[in-house]
C-alpha cells in the first residue's frame, strides 16, 4: 500500500511517499520526501527549481540506506495543466554505503523523470516516475540501478452521479534492472487509488 501528496504552493512544491510492504503481515516501510524550491515562479526561468530530498526506510531484520539528494529540476506544463512533467538532475549522498570490495562509495548521482498526462476529459490518468542511479551494493557487481513504476488509472468520478467518488481502477507495474536481483524484472499489480 502507498500513501502519498503533492502540494505546489508560493515557494514551489513538496511531495512525498510511504510504501508498506506486506507478506502477509507488514514487513517494511520506505519513505521518499522531496521539496522543489522556486521563488521565482513569476519569472522567464520559472521552469527551472532547486531539488531536495530524503529517501530512508526499514524492512524486517534491516534499514534500507538513507539517502540525501540536491540538484536541479526542469518542470513543464501544458496550458490547462492536464499533462505535466520533471527532469532532475541531482548529487546523492548514501552514508555507509561500501562496494564488493570494501570500499566506502558515499558519492553518487541520480536522475529523476516524472510525468502525469490526462486523457479523455480526465477520464484516464498515465503517470508515474523513472529513477536511474548509482549506488554501490556488496551483493551485486554492477553500481547502476533503474527503476520506473508507470501507473494508469480510469477515473471512476466521471460516473454520472458519482462524482464525489474519488475512487480509481487500474494498475502500477514496477521495471527494474539491479534493484533487488541482479538484472531486468517486472512486477505488475492490479491497484484502487482513492484521491483525497
Amino acid at each position: 500500500s502507498t500513501v502519498e501528496m503533492f502540494r505546489p504552493d508560493a515557494g514551489g512544491s513538496t511531495f512525498f511517499f510511504i510504501d508498506f510492504d506486506y507478506s502477509p503481515e507488514a514487513t517494511g516501510a520506505y519513505w521518499e520526501i522531496a521539496r522543489e524550491l522556486n521563488f521565482w515562479q513569476d519569472s522567464k526561468v520559472n521552469w527551472l527549481s532547486v531539488h531536495l530530498e530524503y529517501n530512508g526506510g526499514l524492512s524486517v531484520g534491516t534499514a534500507f540506506n538513507n539517502s540525501f539528494l540536491g540538484g536541479l529540476t526542469y518542470s513543464g506544463h501544458s496550458k490547462d495543466f492536464t499533462k505535466t512533467w520533471s527532469v532532475s538532475a541531482m548529487y546523492k549522498a548514501i552514508p555507509g554505503t561500501v562496494d564488493p570490495l570494501g570500499k566506502c562509495q558515499m558519492h553518487n548521482f541520480q536522475i529523476t523523470g516524472v510525468w502525469n498526462l490526462d486523457f479523455f476529459k480526465h477520464w484516464i490518468s498515465f503517470n508515474g516516475f523513472a529513477d536511474f542511479w548509482r549506488e554501490a551494493r556488496p551483493w551485486q557487481t554492477t553500481e547502476f540501478i533503474f527503476l520506473a513504476e508507470p501507473q494508469l488509472w480510469v477515473n471512476l468520478r466521471n460516473i454520472k452521479g458519482c462524482e464525489k467518488m474519488n475512487l480509481s481502477v487500474g494498475t502500477e507495474v514496477e521495471l527494474s534492472c539491479n534493484f533487488v536481483d541482479k538484472g531486468f524484472a517486472v512486477n505488475p499489480t492490479l491497484a484502487l487509488k482513492w484521491t483525497f
